[in-house]
Formats: structure tokens, C-alpha cells, sequence
């Protein structure tokens, strides 16, 4: 296979364990000391780096070694850095060859592909750790939230990961300075083609036989994961509370045709159901989309003297939701009651959320509000919602909340009130029959002879055209 297969191949992320043995002859003969790429000592910043080399030098020898044109030499070295074969001194991120005076290195064999080390999240999890300790907690935004995940996700064995990423700290300390800066851009540079930053196309993403654009892979594979995960979180939370999937106190009507459950769950109902406040607790947005739980918070923002966050979040549902003939005069309500300098029931938002809606306000629609209204729902999401699951308010409604005994009915019963269900008519068929019912109401009712004859003799006095 010659050069221009090997550099279609990595082109095309089709890599293939005879491909990568070619490979690692041609990174041999570039180490020759003899006939190789001369390397030699380059300073990089403070410290003395050896055996660099240019990205210039690697592209010149891959020119007159192979015999071929500037531009396939350069994408051949482009290819040795995507496979991180040679990583580069600076520009980390960028798995390129630059054909200038840009430092790079050879890596070290012990991270060559062909080895085929298994790419482990522990191992991933030491590197940041051990970066996080050496950085003092400023790690790059992509190594951040990698680094919180993976807290996230392996937080049962994170203190041995911790200890771990200190003792090869230490040990790290001990090497002379240009040694350790060497170690750690070779162990950052396999990382990086490992775990490649977002946005970066990496040759090994997902192992040597992957055969499509790992970007594409990694978001849909992600996209996957953050929706089953989220379906499987709401299944678990709502379980108990689905009267299609568990039963339902007193019974469940859609079976037994008892309107108990009906009446008990009313919206305003003043006694709700212990089922009905534990879904309070699970989420401010279940809490507030409940108008007796929304009568609670208002009672506990009441005694914090911050009721009028609810009742601006209130009136914004009411502008976004209601007619559009009122818009106006509800949007200029709101700004007079809330946002006004010297309102009645004035709330506390930033400078520019202000700005912005004022602005807004020359011009109203239905979501001219939402800036404000969604910093006020994060302000009580934040603040004032976990004071009240903790209040005495929450307390004594939890505590008053009933829990109905099951209503138990018999076969008979049930199969009685089953053979007394009849399918609801179809609306349009309604509509029919009703028009058929006044027509025939009218055809059928009394006439009065009166006006018959007045409309009789009106007809009568009418002149035809041609006599006038």
C-alpha cells in the first residue's frame, strides 16, 4: 500500500491495523538519526524542549522522502498528528500540521494506536484530576465539564481517583523540569486524539473501525443517552402517581366510574391529597402548574413578604395565554403594577432584564414578558422554593393531607357498570340532530294567523315594474 493510500485512508477515517504498521514504519525512517527529520533543542517560553521539531521540517522530508507535492505531504503529516503519532508543543487542540515554525514532537510508542490500550473513563478521570490539582481549578471549559460528569458519574470511587491524580502529581514533581513538561504534552496530546475537545474531528474516537465522522456519532449518541436517561428518570419519579400504571385512591374511575377520585382532585379543592403534595416536592415547575399548590406558595410568600414575584409570574401566564383583544391593556397593567418606578407591588429584576422588556413593552405581544418572568421564576425556583418544602406552611398542609381509603367493588358491580357505558356521540352527528330538532320544533309549533295575513296583504299592494 503506498503513502497516498495510507493518507486516503486516515482521510476517510477508515483506519485498518495493516495501515497503522505502515504507518509506524514511516514514523522509524522520520527518526532516523541519520536520514530522518533533524530534530534538536527548542526553548518554549522558560523551558528547554528536546528533540523538537518545525511542522516545516516534517513536511519537507515527507516531500523529498516520497516524492511527492507540498500539499500530500502536508496532509500526510496532518494524518500522523490525528493519530497522534507526532503532537504538537502549542496549539494542542488543533491536530494539525502547520508548515512553519511550529513545535512538534514525536510520541512516545507507548501511546501508538497499534498498541490498542483501552481507553478507560478512570484513566480520563485521573488526567483531569491530576490537572485540576496542577491547574489550581482553572481547566478548560470542554475539560470542566468533562471533569464534572465524570465526578458525577464515578463519584462512588472518586476518592481513589483523587488520591491517585495526587500521587502522580507528585511523582511528576520529582522529574526534572523539561522532563515533566514533555510527559505531560505527551499525555495531553493522547488525550486530546482520545477525548478530542467538541468540534474536533478525531481519527479515534471510537476505535480503529469506526467507519463514519465520529461528530455525527458522538452527538447522536449523546442526544440518545440525555433522552432515555430522562425518560427512565420521569418514569421512576411519576410511577406511583399514573393512574394508568399503579393504582389510584379511592379507585380509579376510568375503570369503576367513580367520580371520587374527580372530586378529591378538584383544582381548588381545600384538603388535597398526600399524592397530590408529593408531587410538589418534585420539581417548582409541578408546583406552580398546580392551582392549589400555587395557593399554598402564595400563603408562604405572603409571610415573606414576596408575594409579588408569584403574582407577576401569574399575570404573565395570564398575558401569554389570554385574548388578544385585552394584550394591550394587560401588558400595560403589568408594567404599572410590577415595573414602574414606584409600583405598587414593584419586583426586584436586573438592569438589562429590565431594559429589555421596557423596550418590549412599546410594541406588546404575548412574550414580550418572558425575560422578566423567567428571571423571577429562577429567583423563587431558587431561593424561595426550598425555604417553603422546609416551611411550616408545606408542614402543616403535608400534615392535613388526606389519604382515601380504596373503595372496593365486586365483579358484578363492575361488569354492571361497564354494560351501562355507551360511546359518546361524535360532535358533528350532535350538531345535526339539533338543527333537525328546531326545524322540526318549528314546522310543528303554533302559527299565528296574523302575521300570515299581514305578509299576504303586503304581497298583494307590490306593483310590478312594467306598470309603474
Amino acid at each position: 500500500m503506498t503513502i497516498r493510500n495510507v493518507r486516503d485512508h486516515g482521510q476517510r477515517f477508515r483506519p485498518r491495523m495493516a495501515c497503522l504498521k505502515k504507518v509506524e514504519s514511516v514514523m522509524l525512517e522520520m527518526q532516523d538519526p541519520k536520514t530522518g527529520v533533524k530534530s534538536q533543542p527548542q526553548r518554549l517560553v522558560i523551558t528547554t524542549i528536546p528533540h523538537a521539531i518545525t511542522g516545516e521540517d516534517i513536511v519537507a522530508w515527507l516531500t523529498n522522502c516520497y516524492s511527492i507535492e507540498a500539499e500530500e505531504a502536508w496532509a500526510l503529516g496532518t494524518m500522523l498528528v490525528a493519530f497522534g503519532y507526532i503532537y504538537p508543543l502549542q496549539d494542542h487542540k488543533r491536530l494539525v500540521i502547520k508548515p512553519d515554525a511550529s513545535l512538534y514532537r514525536f510520541q512516545t510508542p507507548y501511546f501508538w494506536p497499534a498498541q490498542q490500550w483501552p481507553v478507560e473513563d478512570t484513566d480520563y478521570a485521573i488526567y483531569l484530576a491530576k490537572r485540576n490539582i496542577r491547574k489550581k481549578g482553572t481547566l478548560e471549559l470542554y475539560e470542566q465539564v468533562q471533569y464534572n460528569s465524570l465526578h458525577k458519574w464515578m463519584n462512588h470511587k472518586w476518592d481513589f481517583i483523587v488520591m491517585q491524580a495526587k500521587e502522580q502529581y507528585r511523582a511528576g514533581k520529582e522529574r526534572k523540569k523539561p522532563d515533566r513538561v514533555v510527559f505531560d504534552c505527551q499525555e495531553r496530546a493522547y488525550w486530546v486524539v482520545h477525548r478530542p475537545p467538541p468540534g474536533t474531528v478525531s481519527a479515534m474516537d471510537y476505535g480503529l473501525e469506526r467507519m463514519v465522522d465520529p461528530n455525527t456519532e458522538e452527538l447522536l449518541f449523546s442526544c440518545l443517552f440525555s433522552l432515555f436517561s430522562s425518560l427512565v428518570k420521569y418514569s421512576v419519579t411519576y410511577n406511583k402517581h399514573d393512574p394508568f400504571l399503579a393504582p389510584c385512591l379511592p379507585s380509579n374511575p376510568w375503570v369503576t366510574d367513580d367520580v371520587t377520585y374527580w372530586l378529591l382532585n378538584m383544582a381548588n379543592v381545600e384538603i388535597p391529597t398526600k399524592m397530590r403534595v408529593e408531587r410538589w416536592t418534585f420539581s417548582f415547575g409541578e408546583l406552580l402548574s398546580d392551582p392549589r399548590g400555587r395557593d399554598d406558595f402564595r400563603l408562604f410568600l405572603k409571610k415573606e413578604f414576596s408575594g409579588e414575584n408569584l403574582a407577576f409570574w401569574e399575570a404573565c401566564e395570564d398575558l401569554k395565554w389570554g385574548t388578544a383583544a385585552t394584550m394591550n391593556d394587560k401588558a400595560q397593567q403589568v408594567y404599572k403594577t410590577f415595573l414602574t418606578r414606584g409600583a405598587p407591588r414593584w419586583i426586584n429584576i436586573d438592569g438589562k432584564t429590565m431594559e429589555v422588556t421596557v423596550k418590549g413593552l412599546k410594541h406588546p405581544h404575548r412574550y414580550v414578558l418572558d425575560a422578566a418572568q423567567t428571571h423571577i421564576f429562577m429567583l423563587m425556583k431558587k431561593d424561595s422554593f426550598g425555604r417553603y418544602l422546609k416551611s411550616p406552611v408545606f408542614k402543616d398542609t403535608q400534615k392535613r393531607a388526606i389519604c382515601p381509603d380504596q373503595h372496593m367493588f365486586s365483579v358484578s358491580q363492575l361488569e354492571a357498570n361497564a354494560r351501562k357505558r355507551r360511546p359518546s356521540i361524535s360532535p358533528i352527528i350532535v350538531r345535526q340532530l339539533e338543527q333537525e330538532e328546531r326545524a322540526r320544533m318549528a314546522t310543528s309549533g303554533p302559527v299565528d294567523i296574523t302575521q300570515v295575513m299581514s305578509k299576504l296583504s303586503n304581497k298583494g299592494k307590490e306593483v310590478p315594474p312594467s306598470k309603474k
